[in-house]
């Protein structure tokens, strides 16, 4: 019980470390990452207004069949910049939720950079 409790400490202090420097804006907004142990989760976010711009999930109906794979995680990041570009939106600054940048959270980053979004 003890070493979770440290865990999600660090991992809270990696997030408010991270948080304190990126925020989005209208014309560059923060696309933000959460992964659980069955789902991911993408926001794009406008933080001077706290709007959600675009947001996809393996929630969703249509995206209902991706798993925690990193081939997955890659499609989600290419359904994300799909809408972003749809809403005319071309780069953005990418929060990596204290997440570690590897694995699912760079194959995110990825997809959606492919799609056609800068980071």
């Amino acid at each position: 019980m003890n070493r979770m409790i440290d865990k999600n400490r660090r991992h809270l202090k990696r997030k408010l470390h991270i948080r304190k420097r990126i925020s989005g804006t209208a014309s560059r907004p923060r696309m933000t990452v959460f992964r659980s142990n069955y789902h991911m989760y993408v926001q794009v976010i406008d933080d001077t207004v706290g709007n959600t711009i675009v947001s996809a999930s393996s929630v969703e109906a249509d995206l209902r069949n991706l798993r925690n794979t990193v081939a997955d995680a890659e499609k989600l990041g290419e359904v994300v910049g799909k809408r972003l570009l749809e809403k005319n939106i071309d780069s953005v600054v990418f929060d990596r939720n204290g997440y570690l940048y590897h694995g699912i959270i760079k194959a995110i980053a990825d997809g959606a950079r492919k799609a056609g979004v800068k980071f």
